[in-house]
């Protein structure tokens, strides 16, 4: 369970779960190491919620084994869910409760009494900024509220590791922002987090990425290594006509790959530099109208786009 002599924070070998005919997480291999910001990202479907389920000793595997902390999920999940928190998709408090009774509810569950408690409770409220709220229900709070409830119940016993699945979702962007930097900061504190995302922006925080497909990781690395896997440079084409113009630009020579990016079309080519009057003469031999082309920078999206897509490629050619 170590890594270069260094203790390994989550450590899985061959994690598999099915259920009935369906492959939900197919032989998982992941060493994490302490500290870590270990961010999982991939399409609806792929197994994240299931993989976290996994990691947090809330379901058994059907094959392979994971070590968290030290701990088998399967044999030790008690010793597990003392040293981890574990933030579901869903909103999961009491929604009767106030702020400040779900707190000593967990507070119960854990076992944190006394001065430890208090402390602990009011650090804790500053810390997710919710001393002015105490007496409201959670039921009543504004989306972002309830998650920075649901991340300071997940806190109370001081956790070595966090899994949070989607923790942003359905929060608006300053929600996002802060809570963000509430994870940095446990970061900071040495606090291992393992967090499933749709946000390709919050995988840009993480220290390494793992893009899951079916089941699988069929790509992991910090986001520089992700961003550097998608083929050619980029260029980014503004037209009011992008069906047109996607047409006249996706088979010409040099073009590796062409993206629609709202109201931009990304086009990745072999050579930025000598594509880009080819791509603009053709434009205009074809009358599609644009209003400028620039070198791009790829980032997390583009990324994830380009891998996605290459991976049904693959799996559509035939053995």
């Amino acid at each position: 369970m170590t890594d270069n002599g260094t203790t390994l924070a989550i450590l899985t070998e061959g994690l598999t779960k099915t259920f009935r005919n369906q492959v939900a997480v197919d032989r998982l291999d992941l060493a994490i190491r302490p500290g870590e910001i270990y961010g999982l990202i991939g399409p609806d479907g792929a197994g994240k919620t299931t993989t976290i389920r996994l990691l947090a000793a809330v379901m058994v595997p059907s094959a392979g084994r994971a070590l968290v902390g030290g701990f088998d999920t399967v044999t030790q999940a008690e010793e597990i869910r003392r040293i981890i928190g574990y933030m579901p998709q869903r909103f999961s408090l009491y929604g009767d409760l106030t702020v400040q009774e779900n707190l000593d509810f967990f507070a119960d569950v854990f076992d944190v009494r006394g001065r430890e408690r208090r402390e602990r409770i009011e650090r804790l409220l500053a810390f997710a900024r919710l001393e002015e709220f105490t007496d409201r229900r959670a039921a009543h709070l504004s989306g972002g509220m309830q998650k920075k409830l649901a991340l300071a119940c997940a806190l109370i016993h001081h956790p070595q590791i966090l899994f949070l699945d989607e923790p942003t979702t359905g929060v608006d962007p300053i929600s996002r922002r802060e809570f963000w930097n509430i994870l940095s900061d446990l970061h900071v504190q040495g606090v291992t987090l393992f967090v499933s995302t749709p946000y390709m922006d919050e995988a840009e925080h993480c220290s390494r990425v793992g893009l899951m497909f079916r089941g699988r990781i069929i790509e992991q690395g910090t986001p520089d290594e992700i961003r550097r896997l998608v083929p050619g440079e980029l260029l980014a084409v503004w037209t009011r006509d992008l069906i047109r113009a996607r047409e006249v630009v996706v088979h010409l020579d040099g073009v590796l790959e062409v993206q629609t990016y709202g109201d931009l079309l990304h086009v990745f080519v072999d050579d930025a530099e000598g594509r880009q009057p080819e791509i603009e003469a053709a434009l205009r031999g074809a009358g599609v109208p644009f209003q400028q082309i620039r070198r791009s920078t790829p980032r997390m999206e583009e990324a994830f786009i380009s891998l996605i897509r290459r991976q049904r490629e693959e799996e559509r050619e035939p053995a």
